[in-house]
């Protein structure tokens, strides 16, 4: 789902490119229900999560210390958290079509 473009971390520009905001405003902005995040948010692109999706499993993955580094500094690009960054890659990967 594309939800916000980020040009650095912590920083959202509007998907027409005028207006940026901090991601803590963006998130104030969501939970007050304003509707100014729209110009943040392409909802033809939003899906429903189902169910299943909400409920989790806690599991360890031991990386090699230059694959932690590698996506700290992309889940510091995006303005995300190192294990949002994981979900989502998993979860992206995991609903591409499969070859046969």
């Amino acid at each position: 789902m594309k939800t916000v473009k980020k040009e650095e971390a912590g920083i959202i520009t509007s998907l027409d490119g005028t207006r940026t905001i901090t991601v803590e405003e963006f998130d104030r902005l969501f939970d007050e229900g304003s509707d100014e995040v729209d110009q943040f948010v392409d909802w033809t692109q939003a899906r429903v999560v189902s169910p299943k999706m909400t409920r989790s499993t806690k599991v360890n993955v031991d990386f090699p210390a230059w694959v932690v580094s590698a996506l700290d500094r992309e889940a510091g690009r995006i303005g995300v958290a190192r294990q949002a960054l994981i979900k989502l890659w998993i979860v992206e990967r995991l609903e591409r079509p499969r070859e046969t």
